[in-house]
């Protein structure tokens, strides 16, 4: 029975940290994905809901039939749409919620779970969705959004911390991968519905897509009441025998079998390793941690933090939510498309369809070169629907040029970025502080969310700055800085279990990451008895230490 009693079987084998894994266990640690259905239906279906006519005269008065919103013989064609401050207001207050939601949700996955929080998030964001199916005033809609938007954080943040925390590390970048696949099948459902009821001439237009989500999180919420909680969870709080209980539920084995004692041995030594480096103290000292160290030093804290906040910023910085947000308006504006939403559903269909690429290249090549060569690629394809839509933007043959090159970087986003982003936020942060750091990181990519969908109508809005395709020179010069950021800081993180990307990220820097291989185990290092023991004392004092959080 593991405990400081008896003490867990541990190795000074590098292979042998980690029990062999059923399918029943693969299946357990990739149902947890679902939580991206919602959060991308969410973010999807907001851009077909803006461009309704139902939606914009409810909110502005317009008529559609209006002679001056005329494609072709009306003085304003692009002029019946919400106004700018409206569209902005209403898919950046999402953002603004799931902002702070996602902060919140650090703490609450350390003091009740990873998978109650992700439980809680799920109820918070059905309430959200009740007052936006519910409103017919611009108000509550708002205010529906940002409640939703809580919920959504919560999700977003601990999902990713469950899934990397339960998955084997052989498949952890397929497995989290296939949360960013969720999400594009979220958005493919939000188009899918958005087309259906586009035409409708009363709420249902927009009432019906916004009610379609709370099944997904309905869905996502019992699931998990069947599913085990994390067993790093129980490490941090001290609760080894529970540990060892989850642990042989998620890899289909005895919680007394060898391999499970073995693989906890090492999460428990890694875990006494990173208290000795950092003690914890009282709440604010436990925040603070997430910020100890030099930014120089491979190994702090802070290095670590800022890697994780930089790339979701800088997965945001990408582009790809301006097509995803305000795709439907963007193609309307530029005069020649004659059905938007069925671009914007093209568009989505090859974001779901490149995704499931990633499953195999993201284990197959690595985390590191998807990040470089899809920021090239992309940065490409925005570069090239920048020119010809300065060139020769009114001409419907460059638009369908434009489109299909939105397309070609929409496939390039999916297959890297979309997914690798989120699977090495899940890795590199040390047991201490890796639900702060991940909440941290979600709350990133969040607020440079919030932040594009506030300017970004603003940018090519025709009653702001106009830029029309010339906004692409912005993302292709945001996605420069992609390509140079991966190049020089994201380190390969491909086949290490967590704890060895803990001392990988120690012991060399990102652009020799890939030739790093594992020397020897956190549980001999630590100590191990002559009856090939984690040493008990370790146990005692983990145990110890867990109950004061």
């Amino acid at each position: 029975m593991p405990g400081g009693a008896v003490g867990l079987v541990a190795t000074a084998d590098t292979g042998r940290i980690e029990a062999p894994v059923t399918l029943k266990a693969y299946l357990m640690c990739a149902f947890a994905a679902i939580g991206g259905i919602f959060f991308g239906y969410d973010s999807g279906y907001i851009n077909g809901v803006i461009g309704m006519n139902y939606f914009i005269t409810l909110y502005t008065g317009l008529d559609p039939n209006d002679p001056r919103f005329n494609a072709t013989t009306g003085s304003d064609p692009g002029g019946f749409a919400l106004p700018s401050w409206q569209s902005s207001l209403i898919v950046s207050i999402l953002s603004a919620g799931t902002f702070f939601g996602a902060l919140m949700a650090g703490d609450i996955a350390d003091f009740t779970g990873r998978r109650t929080t992700i439980i809680l998030g799920c109820l918070v964001f059905i309430v959200g969705v009740v007052l936006q199916t519910a409103s017919s005033t611009y108000g509550l809609f708002v205010a529906g959004r940002l409640v939703a938007g809580f919920g959504i954080g919560f999700v977003s943040a601990i999902i990713i911390l469950y899934m990397s925390e339960i998955a084997p590390k052989k498949v952890r970048g397929a497995i989290v991968s296939g949360y960013q696949f969720c999400i594009t099948i979220g958005l493919l459902l939000a188009s899918c519905v958005d087309y259906g009821t586009q035409n409708y001439t009363t709420s249902a237009s927009y009432r019906v897509p916004v009610g379609l989500q709370m099944l997904w999180a309905m869905i996502l919420a019992l699931g998990l009441f069947f599913l085990p909680e994390s067993p790093r969870y129980f490490v941090k709080r001290g609760k080894i025998d529970r540990a060892a209980d989850v642990l042989g539920r998620l890899r289909g084995q005895p919680r007394d079998s060898e391999f499970v004692q073995t693989e906890l041995a090492e999460i428990v030594a890694n875990h006494e390793y990173e208290l000795q480096v950092i003690p914890q103290g009282s709440y604010f000292t436990s925040w603070a941690n997430c910020f100890k160290g030099s930014l120089w030093e491979q190994k702090s804290n802070l290095r670590r933090t800022i890697l994780g906040t930089s790339l979701q910023m800088m997965q945001q910085w990408t582009g790809i939510n301006f097509i995803f947000y305000f795709g439907s308006t963007f193609f309307k504006q530029l005069g020649t498309i004659s059905n938007p939403f069925l671009i914007s559903l093209v568009t989505t269909l090859v974001n779901v369809c490149s995704t499931p690429i990633s499953f195999y290249t993201i284990e197959r090549y690595g985390r590191r070169p998807l990040l470089v060569w899809g920021a090239l690629f992309m940065l490409i394809c925005e570069f090239l629907v920048a020119i010809m839509g300065t060139t020769d933007g009114s001409n419907p043959t460059t638009v369908k040029a434009e489109i299909a090159f939105i397309c070609i970087y929409v496939f390039f986003f999916a297959s890297t970025w979309g997914p690798g982003a989120w699977v090495i936020v899940g890795e590199i942060y040390p047991l201490p502080i890796r639900s702060r750091g991940v909440a941290l990181s979600a709350a990133s990519n969040w607020l440079w969310n919030c932040i594009i969908a506030v300017i970004a109508p603003y940018m090519y809005d025709k009653d702001e700055g106009n830029l029309g395709a010339k906004v692409f020179f912005i993302w292709g010069a945001l996605c420069t800085a992609c390509f140079i950021y991966a190049y020089f800081l994201i380190p390969e993180t491909k086949g290490l279990s967590l704890e060895q990307v803990d001392r990988m990220l120690e012991e060399t820097n990102p652009r020799n990451s890939s030739k790093w291989v594992p020397h020897s185990t956190f549980a001999a290092e630590m100590g191990l008895t002559d009856k090939g023991t984690l040493a008990p004392e370790i146990v005692e004092d983990v145990e110890r230490k867990g109950s004061v959080v």
